[in-house]
């Protein structure tokens, strides 16, 4: 049933992008990878061969290819970027000096020529034709024997080998926890061209972005290794390793390796991991999608992986119903990396954890299963889309799997956007991935900065709205390469409302939001509350009145320049005002109340307004009792 669902999607999406390629289109390739890996020395050998199909409007007269492993080498771009950045990964250094007197260094310097990571072509041709191309660090530049014309195929042949680095960044041999292979970025991978031109990004340890498509991979390796990849395995019965039928026997092969053969429909990158002590469960879902766990045979953390196991199942139910259905038939969660990253059809994270922490790496690298693996956004310039979607979503999971049932569960996000906002130091969220001055300030535009992005578009237009969004959002960009623009469009047509501001002002600029309460005054029966617009960037806002008999009433004053009013919750009382244009700095709210019959009136009690000062969004109880505290 689940390959029938995909198949229609993938009909389903060629139609519309057939009915938009005036305003949307996108490349495609079909990939068939044959790859012999040697265990004792890490050196791989393989061939591609590569279909790919020109969507675009434009003639292309080169392409280019992506040579991962070429950065774990000492003159690489992302081990110079890793000793000028103020801020270097932890996970890419290591201390030679003390803890009192640290001397920090890159581990990627000390690489020795058996330990670097290495990518190289050894041959290339178009249709049979010979290509010039040049390796420049982690990009090939390939000159076209003839230009690809708008909707036309070409085929790529390539020969190439490999050498898997010491594993310090994502992918790599023999990691902290002893794992034996983290296969992520280990092939040469067409770059993507897009409305924006090519995207042959340098890597220097940040994201990713693929162009769709299907790939057919086998992959020999030793016998006594056990895989977890993305795709489905073609020859189950022959390799065993817990993929085959249950109760069913596995044919012998000769030969000291296995050649397992991998396809999988419709995805943007291929990763696979390898380990001689893995343990492999599986669990069949709600949905019936079998998930797969990989982890090593440890018995500090065998309790832990077997009780993630239903956790994950109820994470995957959580994210059908509140995202959309998960297209493929498996997911597999491996031990391997050096932390937790999102692949096609799997996720590689670190296993040694306590059981909170492997419930959370598993929710947010899952998560991204649809914020990247189906509405796939280019990482790179969209950081943000990606990471803050997946860690709003995934905290809303977490939530509800773990029995947290917090009111607001992005208060870690909100902490960390604050940081960022009163750092001096904050970037806009247009800044490329691997333009920010530092790793910290990376991490919370695009995590935290990112997850307030839809936490207060909920305050914005409704938790409502927000979820019809995600749900619509889904059904419009399953299999696409969305835009900060296509989502925000989105919004507007499932809300009414107008919100070019507020992706704008949010991920454009450094503006702030600051709301206060200036004075508050008596006139007979009537209180005037002065409010303040101390920041840049406007809101619509709520102001929170406590009455004296206990009562509560809330007074929404919409933003102009949304031209619409947000829905009022169901048992709120709520009344509407007069909206406040962003040029006026001040605002007069008039309360039908004496001062003495007011307890306190606050300025967005639900908090979910990321507003960097929320000293003076109070008065009366309420701001002694802030003040307390």
């Amino acid at each position: 049933m689940k390959k029938i669902l995909l198949n229609f999607l993938m009909i389903t999406t060629g139609f519309l992008q057939a009915q938009n390629t005036a305003s949307y289109w996108q490349q495609h390739v079909d990939y068939t990878m044959e790859v012999d890996m040697n265990v004792e020395n890490f050196k791989y050998t393989g061939t591609q061969e590569l279909v790919y199909t020109n969507n675009s409007p434009d003639t292309l007269n080169r392409v280019f290819y992506h040579l991962y492993f070429n950065a774990f080498q000492p003159d690489s771009e992302m081990n110079a970027r890793l000793e000028s950045v103020p801020d270097p990964d932890g996970r890419m250094t290591m201390n030679k000096g003390t803890k009192e007197n640290p001397e920090i260094v890159s581990r990627i310097t000390g690489l020795s020529p058996e330990q670097i990571g290495y990518l190289r072509v050894n041959s290339l041709t178009q249709n049979g034709s010979e290509l010039q191309y040049e390796e420049v660090g982690t990009v090939l530049e390939v000159e076209l024997a003839k230009p690809i014309l708008p909707g036309d195929k070409t085929t790529f042949n390539m020969e190439f080998e490999g050498q898997v680095p010491e594993q310090i960044r994502r992918s790599g041999r023999n990691s902290a926890e002893g794992v034996a292979l983290s296969m992520s970025q280990w092939y040469p991978k067409l770059a993507e061209y897009d409305f924006q031109g090519w995207h042959a990004d340098s890597y220097i340890a940040r994201e990713f972005q693929g162009v769709w498509g299907d790939f057919d991979v086998k992959i020999s390796i030793d016998k006594d290794y056990t895989i977890g990849s993305t795709g489905y395995l073609q020859n189950p019965q022959e390799i065993g390793h817990g993929y085959e039928k249950e109760g069913t026997k596995v044919k012998k092969t000769k030969g000291d390796k296995h050649t397992w053969h991998f396809k999988a429909p419709k995805v943007h990158d291929f990763t696979w991991a390898a380990d001689p002590e893995y343990i492999h469960d599986t669990l069949v879902a709600e949905d019936g999608t079998v998930l797969h766990f990989l982890y090593k045979d440890n018995e500090e953390i065998k309790e832990n992986w077997k009780n993630l196991q239903p956790k994950t199942a109820e994470l995957l139910t959580y994210f059908n119903e509140n995202i959309g259905p998960y297209p493929w038939d498996q997911y597999s969660v491996v031990q391997g990396g050096d932390g937790g990253m999102e692949y096609a059809m799997l996720t590689l994270i670190t296993g040694e954890r306590s059981f909170g922490s492997l419930v959370g790496v598993t929710a947010h690298e899952m998560a991204h299963a649809w914020f990247q693996h189906l509405m796939a956004t280019n990482e790179s310039i969209n950081e943000w889309m990606d990471e803050g979607f997946t860690s709003y979503i995934s905290s809303e999971a977490e939530n509800v799997v773990m029995g947290t049932n917090a009111e607001n569960p992005h208060t870690g996000s909100y902490r960390g956007y604050g940081y960022l906002a009163n750092s001096g130091k904050e970037q806009p969220q247009t800044t490329h991935a691997d333009r920010y001055a530092m790793n910290g300030l990376y991490g919370a535009s695009a995590y935290s900065k990112g997850a307030v992005f839809l936490a207060q578009l909920g305050y914005v237009i409704g938790k409502e709205n927000l979820d019809k969004t995600l749900n619509r959002y889904y059904d419009e960009w399953k299999f696409k390469h969305p835009t900060p623009n296509d989502f925000i469009r989105i919004a507007e047509k499932v809300s009414g409302a107008e919100l070019d501001w507020y992706l704008q002002d949010w991920t454009q600029t450094t503006n702030t939001i600051d709301y206060a309460i200036g004075s508050v005054e008596s006139e007979g029966e009537m209180t005037k509350v002065n409010l303040q617009r101390n920041g840049m960037m406007p809101m619509p806002v709520e102001v929170d009145v406590t009455y004296a008999d206990g009562n509560k009433e809330t007074f929404y004053i919409p933003l102009q320049m949304m031209r619409w009013e947000k829905p009022a919750e169901e048992g709120t009382k709520r009344t509407v005002k007069e909206d406040w244009a962003w040029g006026f700095p001040t605002y007069e709210l008039e309360i039908p109340a004496s001062e003495d019959k007011i307890t306190s009136i606050e300025i967005d009690s639900s908090k979910l307004m990321a507003d960097i000062n929320r000293d003076n969004n109070t008065w009366g109880e309420t701001k002694n009792t802030a003040s307390e505290n």
